[in-house]
């Protein structure tokens, strides 16, 4: 039986041999599809390896309110498409956050120190929560893609 480092050798020369608008296309399938993947699993605040996130912590009440307090799910803006961008060459599919999300990303993709508010002086740590990166579901839908691309045509 092959080990995984054996089929992905194999994939990566049959993926040579496809001409270049056939792996431009294959690229760009494999970036949306990632980028769909990656935008569900921040939607369901998992880690790549199928942790939760570690949760917000409780804020202070500086006013009583009222009936129920709805707090909104973390990341929401960032995972649309218009933050979590991809983009697609022959060789390579790069995916990540651009702008000033791509600072609050890293902040909390590798659990920084950062200012709450840019008025303030104080820092808080943030709990490492990783927004980017490859779960096993990622991998199978990659080799899937290859697989569908090579069968259905150069």
């Amino acid at each position: 039986m092959a080990t995984i480092d054996e089929v992905n050798t194999r994939l990566n020369a049959l993926i040579n041999n496809l001409k270049p608008q056939a792996r431009r296309v294959l690229a760009r399938n494999i970036g949306q599809q990632l980028r769909k993947s990656q935008a569900k699993r921040i939607q369901t605040q998992k880690n790549p390896d199928g942790t939760a996130f570690e949760p917000r912590k409780p804020q202070k009440q500086l006013r009583k309110k009222k009936g129920r307090i709805k707090r909104k799910a973390m990341f929401a803006k960032l995972r649309t498409t218009k933050h979590l961008r991809f983009r697609a060459e022959a060789n390579a599919i790069n995916i990540g956050f651009n702008g000033g999300s791509a600072a609050i990303a890293n902040i909390h993709q590798q659990g920084l120190k950062a200012r709450v508010r840019k008025d303030r002086d104080y820092k808080v740590q943030y709990a490492q929560r990783e927004l980017l990166g490859f779960s096993d579901e990622d991998k199978e839908l990659i080799e899937g893609l290859v697989i569908e691309q090579l069968s259905f045509g150069n």
